[in-house]
């Protein structure tokens, strides 16, 4: 399975490269992962479907993961976050939480056009497990 992520060392033996492998042998509780940066929903296309990243976090345990399809600017995208955030509190319900963050951006005019909002994607569970 591609894909990996970057992380800070938190010790000398940490190599800091969390691959897309062990996190698929990881025993995840989680309600939402977030891969906010941009790509996050891609992958191998496979007979399977495609496989990236956020399937790793899907067969690990995690009942949601957001990802994004595209490139999108870093300042839209934390005004899409704070929203998304702020809703999921609220409702603890992923899919409805990114539609109200989309449907706020869409309410501005400088954040209105697609590009902004519509990278993202909720894959998993639409409502808590």
């Amino acid at each position: 399975m591609p894909g990996y992520i970057v992380l800070s060392k938190s010790h000398p033996s940490c190599g800091g490269i969390l691959t897309a492998e062990e996190i698929r042998g990881m025993e995840l509780s989680a309600q939402l992962v977030v891969l906010s940066c941009c790509n996050t929903g891609l992958g191998t296309i496979t007979g399977d479907g495609v496989l990236g990243m956020y399937r790793a976090f899907l067969a690990a345990g995690s009942a949601n993961v957001v990802v994004t399809l595209w490139r999108i600017p870093d300042r839209k995208t934390r005004r899409l976050m704070r929203h998304f955030y702020s809703s999921y509190r609220r409702s603890r319900d992923a899919a409805q939480a990114m539609r109200d963050a989309m449907l706020h951006m869409l309410q501005n005019k400088k954040t209105s056009a697609p590009p902004y909002w519509a990278a993202f994607s909720v894959i998993g569970a639409t409502t808590p497990l």
